[in-house]
């Protein structure tokens, strides 16, 4: 099969794409939203950021080689881990349960797809992949650490008659924390389910774009979507359980949490 490359857009035509915020911004006119400076400044922010990271990744890529990759997704996992552990930020230590979850999810993933060498151990490939795992490990913890928040908010009399019952406290939260992870890990398994039936993933429409042959494309695609749903149960388990044993004393008691929604 012959490919062909897809033609990138040019600067005038990222000019010209600008029509399409001016859309955005006229329906929050329209609808008297009140988003339409927002919506300007995000799309402001979104071109600098990702010039600026388009710069940094043409250096990393001639000069900075892997460890340079490494040290890319390690500050990608920072940022994640203040992300997801502000969804739960009366809990305590919540960033640092976020920053373990992200954090071995990702050395967990990356680790087996380069000891494998499913993926090539060069800085183009890691760090795409890399913050795939990472973006994806972020929002299941994320949503982890904000289920249990909330069991802890809604079932705190159940879960202290539990231990008044002389149950330890793994025991006690037992139910609350499987439906926590359960409600986390339900988006990255039904994106699994009807994957290519909806809409084409990022991964392969890329590589599709690039001019890949789609058999390629969708070989790689599948690899991407088993280590995301690695990467969120991973996440997702351990921010949830690090939080647990955060929310009992040496005494077993239930803190008393603030949560601020």
């Amino acid at each position: 099969m012959e490919s062909t490359t897809a033609n990138i857009p040019s600067w005038l035509g990222i000019a010209a794409s600008a029509t399409l915020v001016l859309i955005a911004i006229l329906i929050s006119w329209r609808e008297r939203l009140g988003l339409g400076r927002e919506v300007a400044v995000a799309a402001v922010r979104a071109l600098a950021q990702l010039a600026l990271v388009g710069a940094l990744l043409l250096f990393v890529f001639d000069r900075g080689k892997l460890p340079a990759a490494f040290g890319w997704l390690a500050i990608m996992v920072v940022i994640a881990g203040f992300v997801a552990g502000g969804r739960a930020s009366g809990i305590p230590q919540a960033r640092s349960h976020a920053w373990w979850g992200i954090g071995i999810a990702v050395t967990l993933t990356m680790g087996i797809l380069l000891a494998l060498g499913t993926i090539d151990a060069e800085p183009r490939v890691v760090i795409p992949v890399g913050g795939m795992v990472v973006s994806t490990a972020m929002v299941t913890a994320g949503l982890g650490l904000q289920r249990t928040a909330d069991a802890v908010d809604d079932q705190r009399a159940r879960i202290e008659a539990r231990l008044a019952l002389g149950l330890s406290p793994r025991e006690a939260f037992l139910e609350p924390y499987r439906t926590a992870m359960r409600t986390a890990l339900v988006p990255a398994v039904d994106t699994t389910k009807v994957v290519g039936l909806i809409s084409l993933p990022g991964a392969m429409t890329g590589l599709i774009l690039a001019g890949v042959d789609p058999w390629d494309a969708i070989r790689y695609q599948i690899v991407v979507m088993y280590m995301l749903l690695a990467a969120a149960a991973v996440s997702a388990v351990v921010a949830a359980r690090l939080t647990q044993r955060a929310l009992f004393d040496d005494a077993d008691r239930l803190h008393r949490v603030e949560l601020r929604r």
